[in-house]
């Protein structure tokens, strides 16, 4: 399998221009107090679908040829990916199939279903997703579209640093959420591209901290399916390539408990008038707690979605 750099970030970031939203940059005066230096939130909340998994949907699904569309997409997903595939599927006129755990979001599902996608079901703790994707893929002959470990996924999801640091050359680390690891391998092949010396965080949750492990053992971990409020970030273990990547490029991959997750929510809603998502909150979460050293620098945290309905972030909220 081939792998991506950071010229394939800049061939996606291409590909997206005038697709993908150039997402706001967003500041507040507070949490620069609490780090002790300058925090950009590249907020991919208000990314089309709602989180920065349309990027690399899009720049994979659009370089497939004639007979690859006609044949229809299979992608696997707890919400974010399904919804981005969607959305890049219905904008490109491709028939996409998304396999989704039955306790998904009902948010992410409705989302997903609006843009016109078949979702077929599983139990995530009884079935593997993806070996039922590859099995509608071969009765299909249709094209895998995984949500992390494909280099155009993860090109396309190194867009959202690379607009960061072109808005901010001047960044001196940047943090993001990970769970499998394609947001934050395309954000090392991003920094790659502008500045070798930019430093780069992971944040995962207490519960599911294979990536954390992984690094830890020199060889990827395969845990049982976290218990834990992110959603997003429920993944079992690295990808094949994001793991090499991140090991290669990665500072260090720290971890944040469920209650310091519902607290950068609380800080993001009341201090800076956002909502987002458990999953989207862990890199914020890691520099409000001081998990990540902020001090003196100019500090980039990728927002990866927003994608919560509003009962449930009601709820999370009055328990945090």
């Amino acid at each position: 399998m081939r792998t991506p750099d950071a010229q394939s970030v800049r061939a996606a970031a291409d590909r997206l221009r005038g697709v993908a939203h150039r997402t706001p940059v967003l500041t507040s005066r507070t949490l620069n107090d609490i780090a002790h230096g300058e925090v950009f939130l590249k907020c991919e909340n208000f990314q089309r679908m709602g989180a920065f998994k349309f990027r690399g949907a899009y720049n994979r699904i659009v370089q497939l040829d004639a007979e690859q569309r006609a044949r229809g997409v299979v992608a696997f997903s707890s919400g974010n990916h399904a919804q981005g595939v969607a959305l890049a599927s219905k904008l490109l006129g491709v028939a996409a199939t998304i396999v989704m755990p039955s306790d998904a979001p009902l948010s992410k599902v409705a989302a997903t279903r609006e843009c016109g996608a078949e979702i077929v079901f599983y139990d995530r703790h009884r079935s593997h997703r993806a070996e039922i994707a590859e099995s509608i893929c071969a009765e299909r002959g249709a094209t895998l579209v995984p949500p992390f470990d494909d280099p155009d996924i993860i090109a396309g999801a190194g867009t959202a640093a690379l607009e960061l640091l072109e808005d901010f050359p001047e960044t001196d680390l940047i943090v993001t959420p990970v769970g499998g690891g394609g947001l934050l391998s395309g954000t090392a092949l991003a920094a790659q591209g502008v500045d070798a010396k930019i430093a780069l965080y992971g944040v995962e949750p207490e519960a599911g901290n294979d990536f954390a492990q992984s690094l830890a053992r020199g060889e990827r971990v395969h845990i049982k399916v976290p218990k834990t409020i992110a959603d997003g970030l429920q993944t079992q273990g690295p990808g094949e390539i994001t793991f090499e990547i991140v090991r290669r490029y990665v500072k260090s991959i720290v971890t944040v408990s469920d209650d310091e997750l519902r607290d950068a929510m609380r800080f993001a809603f009341e201090r800076m008038k956002i909502a987002i998502e458990p999953s989207g909150a862990a890199g914020l979460a890691a520099v409000l707690t001081g998990k990540i050293d902020g001090r003196g620098k100019h500090v980039g945290v990728i927002v990866s979605g927003g994608n919560v309905d509003a009962q449930r972030f009601s709820e999370l909220l009055a328990t945090a």
